[in-house]
């Protein structure tokens, strides 16, 4: 068996961390290999929930689990069902508000989270509610003394700060926090009470253009089924275009500038724009039941306290065809490396011994089409997110030579900085920062839904700053997988991939897990930040865990 052996001495981390037993770790570049060519594989289909391709690779995942050494993760099973439900929207009438009407899919985008035959909303009265934001942390509540009951939420999209040139700010300047993603801003108007949601698309604001958002927001649009049939969300979530606000603002006597200029103002005030919303359209459902893969490996000491692996087993299927007619999207990068990692990482750490801590595997379903197993599994967790000490997300690990650097998403936000800056200096390696951080990507992989439940997470991705070739070398080689692969037919296993690379990578999580694993130690998120009193919450309600 081909394996890197890579000697770990992991040293008591000075201010997070307690003590860890120097331990060894023996990656199988074998097992690896062997995971990412058998996923990615033309027989698995591009690994589409709820087709042969996910048969296939639910049945290697638990083969490859149980060879390992795990044991299975959900009370003597190794899967998870995850009931999915999709829900198509057709028959859009127009968008009225007061006396205009706006066309469906150019003016605007509306989907209904609630799986009823039929959406209505009739004379709803519209309300600007600046950023939409509620974060008490940070002194800022666009809602406060609005009742938002049978109303429609008019959102700008990202956070007040978002045009700044420095990461300084109530927001955190440029970078986008979650209050600043679409997904909060439609939970939140939820919990506000109002009947529909509309955010304002902007093309620098959101990062992408209107087209995205048309063609994102028609058609099928599935969810994860955690009960209730979506009651608890609004009747409508959906976008206008930047032109279809400026009219609605106009029409209200408003100046569209001057009001997004008074919402990123501390202590703006909700205003009501004085006229009815209304629109129909009507809705098909679709049930199926996609599955998680869960394994764990028990630990030595503490068994009720857990360490969490995360990465999506998932891909997109068949898909567009290339110039010679392939149309399957296998997937290789995306993400059967971060599948193939759990399999090769909980290989080695039953090697190793289990540390004190229990480490749970969690190849999760339907990333691609928004986060949807692992959104269920944080909704339904078979282990506690109380007792869920924290994780390590894999999700797209780039093949290619030796990095001198990581790629870290969601830098500043926890203590597990600290864990991070021992593991890299063990390695030799330094933390390079988001280069993206208005993008906002740290919210957007599987590790989020636990995240927003409280667990402090890592997701650290490959550097760029090649030892052959420096930053330039892994520039190149990231747009050319951009442009060439990624979600494409070309995303394929090669022969000739250098794996030095993403065997630094896994060595990297090896050893963050052995740390969190042997510590007794519980890494909290930073003051003031967005998920600080969500865990606190959570902690609060058992007496076990954190």
């Amino acid at each position: 068996m081909l394996r890197l052996a890579a000697p770990l001495a992991l040293l008591a981390l000075a201010a997070a961390c307690s003590t860890s037993e120097e331990v060894e770790s023996n990656i199988s570049l074998e097992t690896l290999q062997n995971g990412v060519r058998t996923l990615s594989s033309d027989e698995f289909e591009g690994r589409m929930p709820g087709t042969q391709g996910e048969e296939l690779t639910v049945a290697f995942l638990v083969e490859q689990f149980a060879a390992a050494g795990l044991q299975p993760g959900n009370n003597g099973s190794w899967t998870q069902e995850v009931p999915l439900v999709e829900i198509t929207g057709s028959d859009f009438a127009p968008l009225t508000v007061g006396t205009q009407q706006f066309a469906h899919g150019d003016d605007w985008v509306g989907v209904s989270y609630r799986q009823t035959p039929s959406t209505t909303l009739e004379n709803s009265e519209l309300v600007f509610v600046g950023y939409g934001i509620n974060a008490p942390e940070r002194g800022w509540n666009d809602y406060e003394g609005v009742d938002m009951a049978g109303k429609t939420a008019l959102i700008l999209v990202n956070d007040p700060d978002f045009a700044s040139d420095t990461l300084e700010g109530t927001f955190d300047g440029r970078a986008m926090t979650y209050y600043g993603r679409w997904t909060y801003k439609f939970e939140e108007a939820a919990r506000q009470g109002a009947a529909a949601a509309l955010i304002v698309h902007e093309d620098f604001a959101a990062s992408y253009g209107w087209n995205v958002v048309e063609s994102s927001w028609t058609g099928a649009q599935a969810y994860a089924d955690t009960g209730g049939d979506g009651s608890d969300q609004t009747l409508m979530n959906g976008w206008v275009s930047n032109d279809t606000a400026g009219a609605i603002f106009a029409a209200a006597d408003m100046d569209m500038a001057e009001m997004v200029q008074a919402a990123s103002q501390p202590g703006f005030k909700a205003v009501s724009l004085g006229a009815p919303v209304s629109t129909s359209f009507t809705n098909s459902t679709r049930r199926y039941t996609s599955r998680n893969v869960i394994g764990v490996l028990p630990g030595a000491e503490r068994p009720e306290e857990y360490i969490l692996h995360t990465a999506h087993w998932d891909h997109l299927g068949r898909c567009t065809p290339d110039a010679e007619g392939d149309d399957i999207c296998n997937g290789a990068t995306d993400n059967a490396s971060g599948t193939a990692a759990l399999v090769a990482l909980a290989e080695a750490h039953v090697a190793a011994g289990a540390p004190d801590r229990s480490l749970v595997f969690l190849a999760v379903t339907a990333e691609e089409q928004g986060l949807l197993g692992a959104e269920y599994y944080a909704a339904n967790p078979v282990f506690p997110l109380a007792q869920t000490v924290a994780g390590v997300n894999m999700d797209g690990i780039a093949i290619r030579g030796e990095t001198r650097d990581v790629n870290v998403r969601g830098g500043g936000k926890s203590e597990l900085d600290d864990y991070l800056s021992d593991a890299l200096e063990a390695q030799g390696r330094v933390a390079s920062p988001d280069p993206a951080p208005e993008a906002g990507y740290y919210y957007r992989s599987d590790h989020f839904p636990m995240v927003k439940r409280g667990v402090p997470m890592f997701y650290v991705k490959s550097g760029l700053d090649m030892v052959d070739g420096g930053m330039a070398a892994g520039e190149a080689l990231e747009a050319a997988y951009r442009s060439d692969a990624y979600h494409g037919p070309n995303d394929e296993y090669d022969e000739s991939w250098d794996w030095s690379g993403i065997m630094q990578d896994l060595d990297l999580y090896f050893r963050l897990a052995r740390m969190l694993g042997d510590t007794d130690d519980w890494p909290e998120w930073n003051e003031g930040d967005e998920f600080r009193a969500i865990r606190e919450a959570s902690c609060a309600e058992t007496a076990l865990g954190c």
